[in-house]
């Protein structure tokens, strides 16, 4: 069994100190109100409710697992789940960001984010349960009508109902240009048209279960007059069970769980093989234009599965250190620190201490990355200026494939060097860390893998949008470097950030003149790029975290620590950047055809 406390004091830290939240919250459209103090509040009771609720189930849902009866279609959670999910949405916590108008608290998404951490560390197959929920709401305040949100949304954001996405099928993953599901429009339902849906949907995370009366699945799928490929997509709402015209539920819709996957992690949240055999849907969106809508929820799923690496990589952190600390095995190779004792604590050999600074900085630094995308997302939402919301959204797109790719891949490194602290201990299933290395593999996954990521930030966001979110933060990073430039705390960092985002940009520009004399360059260099970017953009927050400690009000040792941590990451992983760059330069002829 493995411990959790809610890391608020470095939450505080990263949202006040380091992204000044608060002052730019409220000066936000309907912001007024999102003051320091309340954000304290929420994220006390978030950490209460995760500390004392889910993380206790963490590792016994995952040795129990999901119960799936095959004649009857459905699923049974783990123990405790359903009383837990009522507890969260009788706390308000299902509407969190979501608008007043249909139950929600509308409060900002930076505080979902941090909130979504904290739920994430508890238990992440609970958390699965209701996240699927806000990229479908978000789909639905965005390209649904009035009625749906009403009829479908409402219930969902209050906690009644939840929600799922349904894209993938046996032949179409990444590629949903191929999917086969169709859309027979079957006259109307009162006012509304009516469409009949068929197909098969896999790896549908939470797509049964038994927490809540309803599941509302959004689901892509063809109109008979559809065109070929990617643009002739539409999207669903295809309830579980149908939902009369005021809201009372109906009967059972022709939509069933066909089974639920047997997974390498994750056991407590079914995934499930989802079957549509005529099933009733209602069109949302426009027809052929399912992917605007399948991208609105794909955006916000990517980030939360950023703050999902984040999660577990915080966890095992904790747990790791606390065993270091704990843990008596050997002497220092200078001599006995703790001679009254049979052995030293692990904490004096210098490669523990390299492997739990490696995860310190990781996890620190991909706590700011994500709470900095996630501000900049209230930003292009609320800000009065047009400017500020136009260049706040250039910002998100270009983060987003960082925040999700490299900060899931990061969490690999730190789920697995957390192990390595245990030895032998960590491969022994009641220690939970080899659920932490488990649980941690399908993020690189969810929401498209990493190589989809890095072709989405070296494809489209650099090429076809010609940089323009790199071209702000550049500029930021160069402000930030100028105005420190003086300051003595941060003197061994500012050079090197200086450098590298030099770099970044002369790399950029030479790599776009590549690929444009061969295309096929952008496979060649796309996952490098992507981690340079996202070490450069870690350093870059790591620093502006010693800048604010530096200024702030915190304990010297809080400092110190903060101090500690970026010299090491400037030191021995900011380096790596040199390693993806010459893999970059290496080009296309060392990634030779395979027969």
């Amino acid at each position: 069994m493995t411990a959790y406390k809610a890391p608020l004091d470095d939450l505080r830290f990263t949202l006040f100190d380091v992204l000044e939240a608060e002052k730019t919250l409220t000066s936000l459209s309907g912001g007024e109100a999102h003051s320091r103090d309340l954000f304290d509040a929420v994220l006390e009771e978030a950490g209460r409710f995760s500390e004392q609720l889910l993380a206790p189930t963490n590792w016994p849902a995952d040795t129990e697992g999901c119960h799936f009866d095959k004649a009857a279609h459905t699923v049974t959670t783990p123990k405790g789940f359903k009383e837990a999910f009522k507890q969260f949405a009788d706390g308000g916590w299902t509407g969190l960001t979501n608008p007043e108008a249909y139950g929600g608290q509308a409060l900002p998404a930076v505080l979902g984010t941090a909130t979504t951490e904290i739920f994430q560390s508890g238990n992440l197959a609970w958390s699965l349960y209701p996240l699927l929920s806000e990229g479908s709401t978000h789909a639905m305040e965005m390209h649904g009508e009035e009625w749906q949100r009403q009829l479908y949304m409402k219930p969902i954001v209050e906690g009644r109902w939840t929600g799922t996405m349904c894209l993938t099928e046996p032949q179409a993953g990444s590629d949903l240009g191929m999917i086969k599901t169709r859309a027979e429009p079957a006259g109307k339902s009162g006012e509304h048209d009516l469409y009949k849906i068929s197909g098969t949907k896999i790896f549908i995370s939470a797509g049964e279960h038994d927490l809540t009366e309803n599941i509302v699945h959004l689901v892509l799928a063809r109109l008979p007059d559809a065109p070929a490929g990617s643009r002739g997509i539409s999207m669903f709402i295809v309830p579980k069970v149908k939902v009369n015209a005021d809201g009372s539920l109906g009967e059972r819709n022709t939509v069933t769980a066909g089974s639920i996957e047997h997974k390498m992690g994750i056991h407590a949240c079914s995934t499930c093989v989802m079957n549509f055999d005529n099933a009733e849907g209602f069109l949302i969106g426009k027809p052929h234009k399912g992917l605007a809508a399948m991208f609105t929820m794909m955006n916000a799923a990517r980030l939360s599965v950023g703050v999902q690496g984040l999660a577990l990589a915080e966890r095992a952190l904790q747990n790791s250190l606390n065993y270091a600390r704990e843990r008596l095995q050997s002497r220092a190779l200078s001599g006995a620190k703790f001679p009254d004792k049979v052995a030293d604590n692990l904490l004096v050999q210098p490669d523990v201490r390299r492997m739990l600074l490696t995860q310190r900085a990781f996890v620190e630094g991909s706590r700011a990355l994500l709470l900095y995308t996630a501000l900049q997302t209230d930003i292009e939402a609320r800000a009065t200026d047009e400017a500020a919301r136009k260049k706040a959204g250039e910002l998100v797109a270009f983060l987003i494939p960082i925040a999700k790719g490299v900060v899931t891949e990061l969490a690999q490194e730190c789920t697995k060097e957390a192990l390595q602290v245990y030895g032998g201990h960590g491969f022994i299933a009641e220690n939970g860390m080899e659920q932490f290395v488990r649980d941690a593999r399908i993020i690189t996954l969810y929401e498209g893998t990493t190589g989809i990521q890095a072709a989405d930030l070296l494809g489209r966001k650099i090429l076809q949008l010609q940089g323009v979110g790199l071209k702000h933060f550049l500029e930021e990073i160069s402000t930030f470097c100028h105005a420190q430039k003086g300051n003595e705390a941060l003197r061994s960092l500012i050079g090197p950030l200086a450098t590298f985002t030099k770099q970044w940009g002369e790399l950029t520009m030479k790599l776009a003149q590549n690929i444009q004399a061969n295309p096929e360059e952008l496979g060649a260099a796309a996952n490098d790029y992507l981690y340079y970017s996202g070490y450069v953009a870690i350093a870059y927050l790591l620093a502006k975290g010693v800048a604010a400690a530096e200024a702030g009000t915190q304990s010297e040792a809080f400092k110190q620590a903060k101090r500690d941590t970026a010299s090491f990451y400037f030191a021995r992983l900011l380096p790596r950047c040199l390693m993806h760059q010459a893999a970059i330069e290496a080009g296309i002829a060392t990634v030779p055809e395979i027969a």
